[in-house]
């Protein structure tokens, strides 16, 4: 089942985003991936859900919300 996760991720350098980038990669039965640096947006897709692109962002200490609740404040950790 292919499923669009779509969140919000406070994206302040270019270290943070290899990071996000290298722990979205290990995720299982991702088919692809998107890190938008304008909008603070990270897209994957795939046999996915939010849960498991959260926990994985919270492993590298990264705060993300689901797009669709985007419009609160995040803070950078």
């Amino acid at each position: 089942m292919t499923n669009v996760v779509e969140m919000k991720v406070n994206l302040h350098c270019d270290e943070c985003i290899r990071k996000i980038l290298k722990a979205i990669k290990k995720i299982e039965d991702i088919e692809t991936y998107d890190v938008d640096t304008q909008l603070n947006k990270v897209t994957v897709t795939g046999n996915v859900t939010d849960e498991q692109v959260i926990k994985v962002l919270q492993k590298v200490r990264k705060a993300a919300v689901k797009w669709d609740q985007a419009n609160q404040t995040l803070f950078a950790n």
